[in-house]
């Protein structure tokens, strides 16, 4: 009977090791940007999950300014900050944000048709 007592086997998570080196690249966190259809031809520009050290109304002010759009930063009790601006504006806000050096260029997701 000792024989068999080596042999039971233990509880084996196969995914230890991979659980504790997760801080490479499954953990990347990345900022989406979406445009969403309002009325016929107008759309809304979303971007979300931007660090939260950045000042979204600073944020928000450049890029008014730069693209001659409206906008405003809405709070959403699940995404947190968002981000709203008028318009398709998903490639300016995105080559804005990596000139800015806010985000680097493989952390942007961009959502839409």
């Amino acid at each position: 009977m000792s024989g068999l007592d080596d042999q039971i086997p233990t509880a084996f998570d196969p995914f230890a090791d991979a659980n504790a080196d997760d801080s490479g690249a499954g953990s990347k966190e990345y900022v989406h940007i979406r445009v969403q259809q309002r009325n016929g031809r107008k759309s809304l520009t979303t971007v979300q999950g931007l660090k939260k050290e950045f000042s979204y109304n600073k944020i928000l002010k450049d890029v008014k300014k730069e693209f001659c759009c409206n906008g405003t930063v809405v709070q959403d009790p699940e995404l947190g900050q968002v981000i709203q601006l008028q318009g398709d504006q998903r490639k300016n806000v995105s080559t804005f944000l990596v000139q800015a050096g806010i985000v680097k260029k493989d952390h942007i997701k961009i959502h839409g048709f």
